[in-house]
């Protein structure tokens, strides 16, 4: 699943993450940082056929890893493939709406489900992919056009479609249910506030937690610290805990002990704002808790915090390094190997093998990239 608010990346903006940096050690604000060879390396495996930013990046049911439209001067139609085992990408069509900021959901018979975006317009439209037949098929429509939602698969099934932005900037507090079986939207209530540019994790319970992101459009953007929780049972949402700082444009993980990594963002100032900051929301006292600093500033990093299964979490948007939150010990080490840029709204895919795709992404320079490295772990 992958959600962008495009409309962000049309500004011009400064970022606070630019730097390149060398194999073994850098300097990140006047600081001299170690990376860690043992716990992996990423490595650079060539380009995608299209430069893309705000695309989606979904893990085929075959291994294969389907990459979607995305902004590069315009919104994009085209989407390829990418095959671990020969490591190419390989063009496969074009959706039938060019689209960006928008979500790309893996469905249980192997289909993908690619809903709204924005590309000039706000949209509500669908549609599915055939992995078989590497076709598009037009989708049912969303009840309202959508961009920079979330998309989270739930424990039945089911697709959860919340906020985002939608015509005439009106953001939503919405959330709809597509029904697999159906193949329908139904309109589910509404959180207790609009959301743009905020998480949504599904936790153990089959609950999701819903984290932060804006409402308004600055000077008037107003950042939430709030958090909500979305009940699989009541199928409606209800105020949880805060977070310790207001934020939008970070990302969320899932731990393999049942607590949600809440990293980086920014607060009002947007690309002066950035945070390194992180947190821990622990779902059985309902409350955030500050964690360990990042190495690097991060924002426009969404879906881009990848649990591994030795229970690592990779990190790799938002800034030209990647680097593991270490679970065992609560803290962040960079990982060897240089991104080409600073990864703004770029994707990272966990495969099949248990190494990492990374795609794609744009600078503060506006550069938008079609590189794309792989992750392996050491451990």
């Amino acid at each position: 699943m992958k959600k962008i608010g495009l409309y962000i990346i049309l500004a011009s903006e400064l970022t606070s993450c630019g730097q390149r940096l060398s194999h073994d050690s850098l300097t990140h604000e006047g600081v001299e940082i170690k990376a860690d060879s043992t716990l992996g390396s990423v490595t650079y495996i060539g380009r995608m056929t299209t430069a893309r930013s705000a695309h989606s990046a979904t893990l085929l049911k075959n291994g294969t890893v389907l990459i979607c439209g995305g902004f590069t001067g315009a919104s994009l139609a085209s989407a390829e493939v990418y095959n671990p085992e020969l490591k190419t990408f390989k063009p496969v069509g074009q959706m039938r709406f060019a689209r960006s900021g928008h979500s790309a959901t893996l469905l249980p018979d192997g289909k993908v489900l690619i809903a709204g975006g924005y590309n000039g317009n706000y949209l509500s439209s669908t549609e599915v992919f055939d992995p078989e037949k590497e076709t598009f098929s037009i989708g049912p429509l969303l009840n309202v056009p959508r961009s920079g939602h979330t998309a989270t698969t739930l424990k039945g099934g089911e697709v959860l479609l919340a906020g985002g932005i939608s015509t005439g900037w009106a953001f939503l507090q919405s959330a709809e249910l597509y029904d697999v079986e159906k193949a329908t939207f139904a309109p589910i209530g509404s959180m207790k506030v609009a959301r743009e540019s905020h998480t949504a994790t599904l936790l153990k319970n089959g609950n999701v937690l819903i984290t932060g992101g804006h409402e308004g459009r600055r000077p008037n953007i107003k950042i939430h610290p709030s958090a909500e929780i979305y009940s699989l049972n009541s199928k409606t949402f209800s105020v949880t805990g805060s977070m310790s700082l207001k934020r939008h444009k970070h990302d969320a993980v899932l731990l393999s002990n049942g607590m949600v990594l809440v990293t980086g963002g920014s607060d009002e100032r947007d690309s002066r704002g950035v945070y390194n900051d992180t947190e821990l929301y622990d779902p059985a006292s309902s409350s955030f808790q500050s964690s360990a600093h990042m190495n690097f500033r991060r924002y426009k990093h969404y879906s881009t915090s990848i649990l591994l299964s030795n229970g690592n979490v990779l990190i790799t948007g938002g800034a030209n390094k990647a680097e593991l939150y270490r679970t065992r010990y609560a803290k962040f080490t960079p990982i060897p190997g240089d991104l080409e840029l600073q990864m703004l709204f770029s994707c990272a895919t966990l495969l099949s093998n248990g190494n990492v795709l990374i795609t794609g992404g744009y600078d503060e320079n506006q550069k938008i990239s079609s590189g794309s490295w792989v992750f392996s772990s050491s451990q």
